[in-house]
């Protein structure tokens, strides 16, 4: 552990250096990119300061065990050696978190898809109230939320909705959400009262900041169709809303949220490059994932994630096995502790993944 921090530190000391220099300052990408790189260490570094100094402690602490004969220094040195052992037993298991594996996606914004599944009218509206919750824990995080695509169903549901949330850490957070979520509740046209079954699917993806594969115009099948929905004045009279089919793989994606049929391709086209930078990812780590899991969920939308009983006022996480009665402050955004709870069960899963590779 010890050898990696001192990498981390010395790659973190020569960064410093390198973006305060004249000739990297001018030259902006440049700066930007070793900029990026010296903030992801910054957190080794700190881990390295405080760590050498114990170690060295500690050895100075065995070394008058072994060489001190007066009874008194031994006594305080064991004394000292005994409470340095348990900082550091501490501190190395933070540091084993700090080392795992790090998800390169971690500090983008999200693209976060919400889709109505099984249930019809009471799947919609489900799915409404769902993507209504992802606003709100936004909103609650600071964060900025833009709706890029919002179709209703005749009885006021969501058909579809996507929107993009932009915040440092967003994906980090809100990466485990994907998958069917579940919902049973007493409908308001059941007359009998029985609780009904329905299913919403969410989709979280992180916003693509680089690619690293071409996006060509002969593959692009690109639509353009009257807004519907909510969104102002501008809905249903002008062509402004844009969707975009990706023919090769079918991927399709759509944006009506802009007055501007130019703005809304842009923002497409930025779906459509996550979505891809998704796709293309998952059929690279198919294989590896078929051998093992290392996280607490797959990602896969057709993965039962999460119950939402409202009879009972409960919510089920069935990846951990976490029930919460807080059903009403859930849906209002008060997603922390199920979140903190699905972080800390991928990090026990990885550690324990990672001890039986050794």
């Amino acid at each position: 552990m010890i050898d990696k921090l001192e990498n981390y530190k010395k790659r973190n000391d020569f960064l410093l250096e390198e973006i305060s220099k004249p000739e990297i300052i001018s030259n902006q990408a440049e700066w930007l990119k070793l900029v990026k790189e010296q903030a992801g260490l910054v957190e080794y570094a700190g881990a390295y300061d405080k760590y050498k100094p114990l170690l060295d402690a500690k050895a100075f602490a065995e070394e008058v065990l072994k060489s001190e004969t007066d009874a008194e220094m031994l006594m305080l040195a064991e004394g000292e050696l005994n409470e340095l052992n348990e900082k550091l037993d501490k501190m190395e298991e933070e540091i084993k978190v700090l080392l795992l594996p790090k998800d390169e996606n971690d500090e983008s914004n999200v693209i976060l898809e919400v889709r109505s599944g099984a249930g019809g009218d009471e799947s919609s509206l489900f799915g409404a109230e769902l993507l209504r919750m992802y606003t709100r824990y936004a909103e609650r995080m600071g964060w900025k939320v833009e709706v890029a695509e919002y179709s209703e169903t005749e009885v006021g549901g969501l058909r579809e909705g996507v929107i993009i949330i932009k915040g440092k850490g967003a994906y980090k957070r809100l990466k485990f959400e994907s998958g069917v979520h579940r919902v049973q509740r007493v409908p308001e046209t059941e007359s009998q009262g029985r609780v009904h079954t329905s299913t919403s699917t969410v989709a979280v993806l992180p916003e693509a900041e680089t690619i690293d594969f071409e996006i060509k115009d002969t593959d692009l099948k690109i639509d353009t169709y009257r807004s519907g929905g909510a969104g102002g004045q501008h809905v249903n009279t002008s062509d402004s809303a844009v969707r975009i089919t990706h023919l090769p793989t079918g991927v399709v994606v759509a944006c009506q949220d802009e007055r501007s049929q130019l703005k809304n391709r842009d923002k497409a086209m930025g779906i459509l490059a996550s979505k891809l930078k998704n796709f293309y990812q998952e059929q690279a780590d198919k294989e590896y994932s078929n051998r093992r899991k290392v996280q607490v969920g797959t990602g896969d939308r057709s993965e039962r994630i999460r119950t939402y009983n409202f009879p009972q006022g409960r919510v089920t996480d069935h990846r951990i096995g976490l029930t919460m009665y807080n059903i009403a402050d859930f849906m209002e955004g008060c997603l922390d502790e199920m979140l903190n709870a699905l972080h800390t069960e991928d990090v026990k899963l990885k550690l324990e993944n990672l001890v039986n590779e050794q």
